[in-house]
């Protein structure tokens, strides 16, 4: 499926880009369509048109594809989308390795790693993009979370997962936990990086309280198309109120 918004095809000057969500009907239930609204926006206020595509299990991969935004889903969404996310795996990597900027949030953030193991001890295997494993653990990591990131400064968001995430040889995390439990509540981590990935447990959605983050991959997309990026801060006032509100919710 996709969604084509005016484009430098349809008759204007303004510089495209290619904005992918993977598996929106079966990994999209933390409110990741805002990840996608608040790149679309961001983009549009820099001066770029956004082609949006939608990619499912069956359906074809775009041809040009400039930024990814992966969300969560439950067990039997995951189910759902193995086979195929790992029929595209070497696409995902490539990618990845080229410099694509991607955004993989809970669920598919496990699928992205090796493997997920599910509480009734079922494998779940994932694309290795990532070099995490991810176990099922004896309760749920749940409530408002803060990071501190030395790439993005204070990072805040909302945790709601089972599964525990422990980073393997070489891979570096999102950022360190000062509230909330992160990867797995135990070696203080949440999240993980590779290249331009960026892969987190936080939601709700992640990207409206951390334009930081947003402007990252904006920035990764253009410069990997285009070669540069004007990078002067965009004049949107109500995104720091909402950071201060964000941030001073209890656990």
């Amino acid at each position: 499926m996709e969604t084509t918004g005016t484009t430098a095809a349809q008759g204007t000057d303004r510089p495209v880009i290619d904005l992918l969500q993977l598996y929106p009907r079966d990994m999209n239930i933390y409110g990741d369509w805002g990840n996608v609204l608040v790149l679309r926006k961001r983009l549009q206020l820099r001066g770029y048109d956004v082609r949006l595509h939608e990619y499912n299990p069956g359906d074809a991969f775009p041809p040009t594809v400039d930024l990814i935004v992966g969300g969560g889903g439950q067990d039997s969404g995951q189910n759902k989308i193995q086979a195929d996310l790992l029929a595209l795996g070497g696409r995902l990597k490539e990618l990845a390795d080229d410099g694509v900027p991607m955004l993989a949030i809970c669920g598919l953030y496990q699928l992205f790693g090796n493997f997920f193991r599910t509480g009734t001890g079922e494998m779940i295997k994932g694309i290795g993009l990532l070099n995490v494993d991810t176990v099922a653990g004896p309760t749920r990591l749940i409530g408002n979370t803060v990071i501190e990131s030395s790439e993005f400064g204070t990072v805040i968001g909302y945790e709601n997962h089972s599964g525990q995430t422990f980073l393997k040889e070489g891979t570096q995390p999102f950022g360190t936990v000062t509230k909330g439990e992160g990867n797995n509540g135990q070696d203080g981590t949440e999240g993980a990086r590779y290249r331009n990935v960026v892969a987190s447990y936080l939601h709700g959605s992640l990207l409206p309280k951390n334009p930081a983050v947003a402007d990252f991959l904006v920035r990764q997309a253009a410069l990997r198309r285009y070669g540069s990026f004007d990078d002067a801060p965009l004049q949107v006032p109500f995104e720091v109120q909402a950071r201060l509100d964000a941030a001073a919710r209890p656990r």
